[in-house]
């Protein structure tokens, strides 16, 4: 004896109805990944847990610190407590390192991104003699490690009688070949030729084109250099290791470390639970920069500014 199943006309509607009314996927709306899912899950434990074992620690004295789960708090809170005595400790040398992060990440990586954004542009933008060289000089620097470079430049700066000065750390953080060809990449493309041949035959010079017209276009690109020049500058340690003996010029990489080597020597006072709070305040402002400067990082400025 056979059964057979039949569907009424309306539940076959229904069902058509909702296959209709479900989108299909495309490239830019795929279908939910379960392992992609899982392993994205992964790198962001991944990242988050050190994060998570900073804040945590930074909340316990030196006792707690020691005696207590890493990844739970103790008994008691002391976190403002060691910020001020971060801040205090050594007459306040934390603030003076910090101090001096902050002015080689504002001049160094400052100025390194004024170099990339100009540098960038005209190269995008511009037909001269030896552009083929410039790009290959460029494609080159990018892929010479920093660490290749530390001793000639330390020579060479030795020989000049800058180091251990800031001009030690500013100036070879100036130069920023990722950055430079960032810059020339991203120009290319977001900077319509026709825009500036538009701006030229009103009567535009080239500074105030660039000023005007350029400059605003290229603010995604010239914040994503700022943010890679800050965070390069903000944790640089062997370029000041090698170049700044003078503790008074330590930037924060640094002055952490030194810290570290404090308490591992012997007749020394160990402050690792200051060194865990100074880790802590020395993040907040790459976080802060990092969300304030986000809103700036935009695409399709250019879109619908040149009619086709």
């Amino acid at each position: 004896m056979t059964t057979t199943l039949t569907r009424t006309p309306s539940a076959t509607t229904a069902t058509t109805a909702k296959r209709r009314a479900r989108r299909p996927h495309t490239p830019l709306d795929p279908r939910p990944s379960i392992p992609l899912t899982l392993v994205t899950g992964l790198v962001l434990v991944y990242t988050l847990l050190p994060l998570a074992w900073l804040l945590i620690n930074a909340t316990k004295d030196q006792k707690g610190l020691l005696g207590s789960f890493g990844l739970w708090f103790a008994d008691d809170f002391n976190l403002w407590d060691n910020v001020t005595r971060t801040l205090t400790y050594d007459d306040g040398v934390f603030v003076r390192w910090l101090l001096n992060t902050l002015l080689y990440v504002a001049a160094g990586a400052g100025g390194a991104t004024v170099l990339a954004v100009l540098g960038g542009y005209a190269l995008a933008k511009y037909d001269f003699p030896g552009r083929k060289a410039v790009f290959a000089v460029v494609i080159g620097a990018v892929a010479v490690p920093g660490t290749a470079l530390a001793v000639p430049t330390f020579l060479m700066f030795s020989k000049m009688g800058l180091t251990n000065t800031p001009w030690a750390v500013i100036i070879p953080s100036l130069i920023s070949p990722f950055g430079l060809y960032l810059m020339w990449v991203f120009a290319a493309e977001a900077v319509p030729k026709e825009l500036l041949e538009a701006a030229r035959i009103d009567g535009s010079g080239e500074l105030r084109t660039f000023f005007t017209i350029a400059l605003p276009l290229l603010t995604p690109g010239t914040v994503t250099v700022l943010l890679f020049s800050m965070v390069a500058t903000w944790n640089n340690y062997f370029l000041p290791l090698i170049m700044i003996k003078d503790p008074d010029w330590y930037p924060l990489t640094l002055g952490l470390n030194a810290w570290n080597a404090q308490a591992q020597t012997a007749g020394g006072e160990a402050v690792f639970d200051l060194i865990v709070t100074g880790s802590l305040l020395t993040i907040v402002p790459i976080v802060a920069v990092f969300l304030l400067l986000q809103r700036y990082w935009q695409s399709g400025l250019a879109a619908g500014s040149v009619k086709e």
